[in-house]
């Protein structure tokens, strides 16, 4: 082939290359940007919904408040405000209860889902932070202790939702535990040591530890994980440097890593479009995994200064975000409609 048509192949493969991506949709679009001008700086920290009541639950960490929102027009319904660092939170539609991990408190606060009124109390360690619920036991995996404790070491607390006692602890080899995800087909719990740059593997009904599996050395303090159980992929968000890390849950490999936002707190996963949604201070990445071995990065969407926590519920398939109050830009709620 001449050298001149050989230019103008690669032009022309260039530009229906750049025409094909044009031509893909955005997978997030955001529809309503909710203010929050009774907000003052600091972080949000983790949702949660309440499906059949059409209510979205975030806790505004660093206002010492617990915001409830209409899940479909995003309206402020409610604040709670007798909190002191709102973490991690979980709502029992069949209890009509909802209740709020507070570190600070070192309690999971409990209130009635109808009257926003506090219904009681269960006692847990200071430093109480990020949780997972298990649906089908009613149990609470609640990570206690550690640094914000000035405790040398942190710990897995499973608590009996139904009853409100602690029923089991697992002593945590490390002061700083960011996370834990639980499998639905077995028994296990995967936990963020990030202080060892590791995921730790419990039998959650044994209280045992099945297994230690080692990150990169080139992605520290991981903080978020999200689990497609479908594929047995784990996907870890680390902050030193902001990394996606993919690792095979049978055998702990990492199998792919990918660079993403800085600061991470949260991560999402769609599973039916096997969209990761990985939000850090003024981006949010979106990853697609298209294998159990590769994922690739198919938007990086705008947004604002430490916006690292959100949620994606997909009965509605939207992707909710918290926006903290800086400098003179208010609070915000923001809510897209994902669109594959």
């Amino acid at each position: 082939m001449r050298k001149s048509n050989v230019i103008i192949l690669l032009a022309a493969l260039a530009v229906l290359g750049a025409t094909s991506r044009a031509q893909q949709k955005e997978p997030l679009k955001l529809i309503k940007s909710v203010p929050l001008p009774a907000l003052k700086d600091g972080d949000f920290d983790h949702f949660t919904t309440d499906l059949q009541g059409k209510r979205l639950f975030a806790a505004a960490e660093e206002n010492s408040k617990v915001l409830v929102f209409d899940l479909d027009s995003g309206k402020l319904l409610q604040t709670l405000s007798d909190l002191k660092a709102p973490h991690s939170l979980v709502y029992r539609d069949d209890l009509k209860k909802l209740f709020v991990v507070d570190g600070d408190l070192g309690k999971i606060r409990m209130y009635d889902g109808a009257t926003y009124k506090k219904s009681g109390d269960i006692d847990m360690r200071e430093g109480a932070d990020s949780m997972a619920y298990d649906s089908a036991t009613k149990y609470m995996y609640v990570i206690t202790g550690g640094t914000d404790a000035k405790m040398p070491n942190s710990y897995l607390t499973t608590v009996d939702s139904t009853t409100g006692k602690k029923i089991g602890d697992i002593k945590l080899d490390s002061d700083d535990v960011e996370g834990v995800v639980l499998e639905k087909s077995g028994p296990r719990a995967f936990v963020v040591i990030r202080g060892n740059n590791t995921i730790e593997v419990f039998d959650r009904q044994k209280q045992t530890l099945l297994a230690t599996w080692p990150l990169l050395n080139d992605a520290t303090k991981p903080t978020a994980m999200a689990f497609d159980e479908s594929t047995h992929r784990l996907f870890v968000g680390t902050r030193n440097p902001g990394k996606l890390v993919v690792i095979d849950s049978n055998s702990g490999q990492v199998v792919a890593n990918q660079s993403g936002a800085s600061m991470i707190d949260d991560m999402g996963f769609d599973a039916a479009h096997k969209f990761v949604f990985f939000a850090g201070t003024e981006l949010l990445y979106v990853f697609q995994e298209r294998d159990g071995d590769h994922v690739e990065l198919v938007s990086k969407v705008p947004t604002a200064f430490r916006a690292k926590t959100g949620i994606f519920v997909p009965e509605l398939n939207r992707y909710y975000l918290g926006v903290p109050h800086h400098e003179t830009k208010s609070a915000e709620l923001r809510i897209y409609d994902v669109t594959p």
